[in-house]
């Protein structure tokens, strides 16, 4: 399929499986899923909520990995075709001039982000709560740690793949102390160095719609595309026992992304399969990472399944903006 909407490299290695011919969706699953399952590792519980980047001849990823003690941190994983992982054993060392932001202990939701010749990591890191940590590289060998990007508490920062206006930009999720429960809505938010951050508009709130009545926040990097930013992101329901997280899908005005163009009123991915909705936490669909070739249009988005797995989804570009249109509210 040709795509015109896609603004992003060819990438020609990226994973992908046609749609089955009895898929009506507009985003399907890997047949394999999870690619990554409990226990990868001798020291790890789950890997989930990661994110991944091709480099060089194949794919690097940051990825989630909570140990047998259940404590999450941020582990470099590599891939020839971005499906099976060798993750490292030990945590990613970050370098860090600025002792007041002191010995990293918890770490977890990473988003990974190039913007020129640099990657910018961008994590969940505890200090005194939760608040946004930022590290670069451009190596993959030497990670440096910069100042987090917001005081506590807050959550599932995201930064754009290009300065905006000449300013770099993020979204992310402010929130209140208890992380499971407080309701949440999506900012933007720009800074001239990445230190200091300003102008915060709110983007979008949850709800009305029971799928995301709860709480949002921004999943994978907004992709570029000619239609605008097209921004996958997970909502959040109640039930009577339990929450149910699931992938919605939006476009951002491409010069303004405080201005939404359109907003599917329908979850693009909830949780339906054995290992989205039987884990450590059930029910969970959480987008974190986006593979896309500008040359087919093809996306592979990676998510984390019921806190427990590391799963792919792939959808194209024009059929979710078809559909995201088509559906707006």
């Amino acid at each position: 399929m040709n795509n015109t909407a896609l603004i992003a490299d060819a990438v020609p290695t990226m994973p992908w499986e046609p749609k089955p011919a009895d898929c009506n969706e507009v985003v399907w699953r890997h047949s394999t899923n999870p690619i990554i399952d409990l226990h990868p590792m001798p020291k790890a519980r789950s890997v989930f909520n990661s994110c991944v980047i091709p480099w060089e001849d194949g794919f690097i990823g940051v990825f989630r990995v909570d140990s047998l003690s259940m404590e999450p941190n941020l582990h470099l994983g590599k891939s020839a075709d971005g499906i099976n992982w060798k993750i490292e054993e030990e945590p990613i060392c970050f370098t860090c001039s600025e002792p007041a932001l002191g010995k990293i202990t918890i770490a977890y939701d990473p988003r990974l982000c190039k913007i020129d010749d640099t990657y910018y990591i961008t994590w969940c890191n505890a200090y005194y709560g939760a608040t946004i940590g930022q590290a670069w590289t451009k190596d993959f060998k030497t990670f440096h740690q910069i100042e987090n990007a917001f005081l506590p508490f807050n959550r599932n920062g995201v930064l754009f793949p290009k300065k905006i206006n000449g300013k770099f930009a993020m979204l992310s999720r402010p929130m209140g102390k208890a992380m499971a429960v407080n309701y949440g809505d999506i900012f933007f938010s720009e800074s001239p160095d990445l230190i200091y951050w300003g102008k915060h508009r709110m983007v979008f709130t949850a709800g009305p719609l029971k799928w995301e009545r709860v709480k949002i926040g921004p999943g994978p990097i907004p992709i570029e595309t000619t239609e605008g930013w097209l921004l996958l992101y997970h909502g959040v329901t109640d039930t009577c026992d339990s929450f149910v997280y699931s992938m919605g899908a939006a476009i951002l005005d491409i010069n303004d992304p405080t201005k939404v163009l359109y907003r599917c009123k329908f979850p693009l991915l909830s949780p339906e399969r054995i290992y989205e909705t039987a884990g450590y936490v059930g029910n969970v669909v959480f987008p974190t990472g986006v593979v896309a070739d500008g040359a087919t249009g093809r996306l592979a988005i990676y998510y984390g399944a019921a806190d427990t797995y590391t799963a792919i989804a792939y959808a194209q570009v024009d059929e979710i903006i078809s559909y995201v249109k088509e559906h707006a509210w």
